[in-house]
């Protein structure tokens, strides 16, 4: 502090020196004339502006050799650092400078600039952990992946930095689509850093697309335990996660694990449809149906789903027709007019020939909610009522070119799914699908199939005949059967 302070006023006695005698020069003409013990010097202007810079020079020099010589007191006095801290603090000082102007060029996209001053940083600087990762940084960002490979396992070697090797190996194996290697680090990385929020999503990422289940809840429960999700979002991942677990266990033909499993799943979240699915056929393999009636109910008043009514068949596979329409009311109760209920309601009187009952099961769907199904529904209906075969082609016509209706959608891409998976096989999201009507992408077909409804015939509108007097008559038949009382 006390040499600090005599050098700030050596600064100031230097400064007001030189003012002093810049005033003076101005005021002898261009000369100054110095006597001292006896002798005169006479200097003209130049010889007086090298004499300033001497002057300067030497108390430069001067400072150096006193701080010098206090350094050295210091080590006389027991400090064994003093003189090579003394002799580094100028070495240091020019690499704090480069490791600052490479942070500036790294935050501002200069990545050669970056790259350059962290090697000059990483000579003069004794801190690897600061120098090696701006020099790590530097390369990826200039395209220089083997260089920053190299830096970044110098800093596996250091405790403190061990993380940020990690964890920058890790982003280049998955850069590289090196999934499978990604993985490990992303456990490593998890390993020393568990509440880390990045490391959390990214190994829970890879876990599921590996399709480690088991580490996957593991994963899941340290996000809860750190307070990065919530709860209820919790018990319906973690559901996710026990499903493809016990289908896992499917697989391997254990079917007890299986069962308790799938039951865990559907414990965990009821509202999920393929775990309510799932424990109802574990209930009927260890032919209880009593709980798997239970479960499907329970779904199915969350929401009603052909999965859960295909589950509910397989309770009693060897069942009449009219016995099935007769149990299958212990659902078709539940959400009575939610139109799952009521088509399923008009395929069970469809495969009874209770053709009449599924008119008034179907309502007005096929006009109000018209998709492949509704269509479907409505052809067989008037096919089963003996209607003209132009009024069945026209339903069916008009369900070729209609929407499919819900499938299971992925709610961050909309990619649609034949069957439910816990991740996007498009932009591998987590327990993304949802079961609803995908995003309305109608457009003109290549093949121009939009247009069979007017070739073939709709039920407002049917193909002319070649008989002068057939139109009315085709058109008198085509009334009729649209106009056909719903019971025979």
């Amino acid at each position: 502090m006390i040499w600090s302070l005599i050098k700030v006023l050596l600064f100031v006695a230097a400064i007001a020196g030189l003012t002093h005698g810049a005033g003076v020069l101005m005021d002898t003409g261009g000369g100054i004339r110095i006597a001292a013990l006896g002798v005169e010097f006479t200097l003209g202007p130049l010889q007086a502006a090298v004499a300033v810079l001497l002057l300067m020079a030497s108390l430069w020099l001067l400072l150096k050799i006193i701080g010098f010589l206090v350094a050295v007191l210091r080590f006389l006095n027991g400090d064994e650092t003093a003189i090579s801290r003394y002799l580094d603090r100028n070495r240091e000082r020019k690499g704090y400078q480069a490791l600052s102007d490479g942070l500036m060029a790294l935050a501002s996209g200069e990545g050669r600039v970056a790259l350059a001053r962290a090697a000059k940083a990483d000579k003069l600087l004794d801190r690897p952990e600061l120098t090696t990762l701006l020099i790590a940084q530097a390369a990826e960002m200039t395209g220089d992946t083997k260089r920053a490979t190299e830096a970044y396992k110098l800093l596996l070697e250091d405790n403190k930095s061990r993380f940020v090797g990690v964890r920058g190996l890790m982003r280049q194996k998955m850069a590289e689509g090196d999934t499978a290697t990604a993985l490990k680090l992303a456990e490593k990385a998890f390993a020393l850093k568990p509440k880390h929020s990045e490391i959390q999503e990214i190994l829970l990422g890879l876990q599921t697309e590996q399709g480690d289940w088991k580490g996957a809840r593991v994963t899941l429960g340290a996000k809860l335990k750190s307070g990065a999700l919530p709860r209820d979002v919790f018990r319906r991942r973690d559901a996710v996660l026990a499903l493809q677990e016990a289908r896992g266990v499917f697989d391997e033909d254990a079917s007890i694990e299986a069962r308790e499993a799938a039951i865990e799943a559907n414990r965990l979240s009821p509202d999920l449809i393929p775990a309510a699915a799932m424990a109802a056929r574990s209930y009927i393999a260890k032919d209880d149906a009593r709980n798997a009636t239970k479960v499907l109910k329970k779904a199915w008043s969350v929401q009603p789903h052909p999965d859960l009514a295909a589950a509910f068949a397989e309770i009693v596979p060897d069942e009449t027709t009219a016995e099935r329409l007769k149990r299958f009311r212990l659902i078709t109760a539940i959400n009575p007019d939610h139109i799952e209920t009521r088509l399923l309601l008009a395929e069970l009187n469809l495969t009874a020939e209770e053709f009449p009952a599924a008119r008034r099961a179907l309502g007005d769907l096929a006009t109000s909610h018209p998709n492949a199904r509704t269509l479907a529904i409505m052809a067989a209906v008037e096919r089963g009522e003996g209607a003209d075969d132009v009024v069945v082609r026209g339903w069916l016509a008009r369900a070729l070119t209609a929407p499919r209706g819900p499938q299971w959608c992925c709610d961050k891409c909309q990619a649609i799914h034949a069957q439910w998976v816990p991740v996007c096989e498009n932009c591998a999201g987590f327990d993304t699908l949802s079961w609803r009507e995908p995003a309305d992408a109608a457009g003109p077909s290549a093949t121009g199939t939009e247009l069979l409804p007017l070739i073939i015939g709709t039920p407002a509108q049917q193909p002319v005949i070649t008989d002068e007097t057939a139109p009315d008559e085709a058109e008198i038949i085509s009334e009729e059967a649209s106009e056909k009382p719903p019971e025979r």
